[in-house]
């Protein structure tokens, strides 16, 4: 099924993928993680953001399965998880326009 035929359904993944990495807070995060596994105290010092608003950045990318948590007494801990970004990856591959032996048609040029 190409990406051009994919029912409503089938979108569910890519669009929630896509939103959590919609924004410049969870991007951030995501550029925070790209090291290793950090605390949210080290989060929310160096994005000096409220506990309430990272809290909610944090739960955005783990419903959408791009990071991970651990629990240590009262600490949390983030991590990317292993391949989320990877399916990013292929979902942006197979978006890129298919390669034809002809010329894609000009702007303009259909139906008239």
């Amino acid at each position: 099924m190409t990406a051009s035929t994919r029912s409503p359904a089938d979108l569910e993944r890519p669009v929630s993928l896509f939103h959590a990495l919609s924004d410049a807070t969870r991007l951030s995060i995501m550029g925070m993680l790209r090291d290793g596994e950090r605390c949210v105290c080290e989060l929310q010092e160096e994005l000096d953001a409220a506990q309430s608003r990272l809290s909610f950045h944090l739960r955005v990318l783990k419903d959408a399965g791009l990071i991970t948590d651990r629990r240590d007494g009262r600490w949390s801990y983030y991590a990317i998880a292993p391949g989320a970004l990877s399916e990013v990856h292929d979902l942006v591959v197979a978006m890129q326009p298919a390669k034809r032996g002809r010329a894609l048609p000009q702007v303009g040029s259909c139906c008239g």
